[in-house]
């Protein structure tokens, strides 16, 4: 189960850190248009992470009887 506890931990930081980066881009869309691509390009690439890391975490809730 370490492994399955290291997943969901992961996975939180994963969430957290991606929500940031979308209010970020969000915040600095009309400031500063290159931080906001910056902060939107690196929110893309946590949410590719986080669909692998969900798409393991769904296969190893449900384990092969």
């Amino acid at each position: 189960m370490l492994r399955v506890d290291q997943i969901h931990r992961y996975r939180k930081h994963l969430e957290e850190r991606y929500g940031k980066l979308v209010e970020r881009a969000n915040d600095y869309k009309y400031i500063d248009e290159c931080k906001s691509d910056r902060s939107a390009f690196k929110a893309m690439k946590i949410l590719e992470k986080l669909n692998r890391i969900k798409y393991l975490d769904k296969e190893l809730s449900n384990p092969l009887m």
